[in-house]
């Protein structure tokens, strides 16, 4: 019996049993969905929302870029014509030694840091070099909030004593000493003038960099200042007031 019963086991199911197609049919298997939790729903659309405003941000900082070639390369202003001269290469302060008025000794280079406007001329100061000195003056003052990124410097080229009564006129300048010798490897005048019929432009960074036209006049300055106020606005950036 136990033999007969363990090859009923063994042996294949009859074609007429029901339970053969079990056996021959494959196995369905039916794929369902996970649903997306909430709070992943509000992730991405968070995601999405932070990628716009990032693009937007972009966009807002490019466009003074966006601006400028427009203005270039679709309006194309016109060229501008400087009242000065531009210095090229431009010249660095030489590293030498200044003297104050007091009889200090101190660097030429200390004055870097601000942008300067500079007059020369011997101590004695006639009345051309008066002049200048007012429409140094004038011309500071004029720039407004922009006055304190601007000093006022008088270069004396002797030894000679300053006269007395212009003392109190310079209170707001710096006035120091140095060579006419050594001055004149620094500032170049135009052919066939003085050094000391000019005024000069030296950048924050102590270059010598532009040169306005012998003996101004009132309208002289007055474009001169036009100059002053356009490097000031273009370097407005990066140059604060003060050293």
């Amino acid at each position: 019996m136990s033999g007969s019963k363990l090859s009923d086991a063994l042996s294949p199911p009859l074609a007429n049993d029901p339970r053969s197609e079990l056996h021959d049919q494959p196995l369905g298997l039916t794929v369902h969905s996970m649903p997306v939790p909430q709070s992943l729903q509000g992730d991405a659309q968070r995601t999405v929302r932070g990628r716009w405003k990032m693009i937007a941000v972009m966009l807002v900082c490019a466009a003074p870029v966006i601006a400028s070639y427009f203005t270039y390369y679709v309006i194309r202003p016109q060229g501008r014509v400087n009242f000065g001269a531009l210095i090229d290469p431009q010249r660095p302060i030489p590293a030498v030694s200044a003297t104050t008025l007091a009889g200090q000794s101190v660097p030429l280079r200390s004055l870097q840091g601000q942008w300067l406007l500079l007059s020369v001329a011997n101590a004695a100061c006639d009345t051309s070099c008066q002049q200048r000195l007012y429409l140094q003056h004038q011309m500071r003052v004029s720039l407004g909030k922009d006055m304190d990124r601007v000093d006022w410097v008088w270069l004396v080229a002797d030894d000679a004593p300053v006269p007395a009564n212009l003392l109190p006129a310079l209170k707001d300048a710096t006035v120091l000493r140095v060579p006419s010798a050594t001055l004149l490897q620094w500032l170049t005048p135009a052919g066939g003038h003085q050094m000391s019929e000019h005024l000069y432009l030296v950048d924050p960074m102590g270059n010598f960099m532009m040169r306005f036209p012998a003996n101004l006049d009132p309208a002289g300055a007055a474009k001169a200042k036009g100059d002053i106020e356009r490097l000031l606005r273009a370097s407005a950036s990066w140059d604060k007031p003060g050293r």
